[in-house]
């Protein structure tokens, strides 16, 4: 669901053709998408309205489709980027993608993403104590001992990271929804 999300976002600035919009996601993200991944996502949104697909013909080559997100498509990403399920909420790629859009959303829903993920990270902090409780019991694999510890500390420098970014989500500006036309000459005077 991720590389959904992402898609839909890249293509909220402009148009793109798959391997531009496959290297805007990469940019913006940090995360490679492979053409099986990409273009089954494009098919998905151009079956149910969210995007259009023009052909755009090019000398010398075959012609491209270029992508453009619709009013449908904004109204899915906005819905995807506000609800993150806590089921999807213990993988870091959907909540990072979340989070890295957060200006298209209010405070309140900024807060429910946070919510799902600290939900995550307490649930996965008890699961990985228990463990380490128990391999310490048994007095063995010193190596599982610290990779468990390990996972501990991120869990915790994870929710003091989440704290921060809670502080902040409450006081950042909301972007204006991006159906919304662009304010005129007149407007700004």
């Amino acid at each position: 669901m991720w590389v959904d999300l992402l898609l839909l976002a890249n293509l909220t600035g402009q148009p793109a053709h798959g391997y531009e919009l496959r290297r805007r996601v990469e940019q913006n993200s940090g995360y490679a998408l492979s053409n099986n991944s990409l273009y089954p996502a494009l098919r998905r949104f151009y079956d149910a309205g969210a995007v259009t697909r023009t052909a755009v013909e090019s000398q010398g080559a075959p012609a491209r489709h270029v992508y453009a997100i619709t009013d449908v498509g904004r109204e899915l990403l906005h819905d995807m980027l506000a609800e993150l399920p806590d089921e999807l909420a213990a993988d870091e790629a959907e909540f990072l993608s979340r989070v890295g859009h957060f200006e298209r959303l209010t405070p309140a829903e900024r807060f429910g993403v946070l919510d799902a993920r600290e939900r995550a990270i307490a649930a996965r902090r008890a699961r990985i104590q228990a463990l380490a409780r128990s391999a310490a019991d048994a007095s063995r694999n010193r190596w599982g001992l610290l990779v468990l510890d390990e996972l501990l500390r991120r869990s915790h420098a994870e929710e003091h990271w989440i704290a921060t970014v809670r502080g902040s989500a409450l006081t950042a500006p909301t972007a204006p929804p991006a159906c919304s036309p662009p304010p005129s000459e007149e407007d700004a005077r």
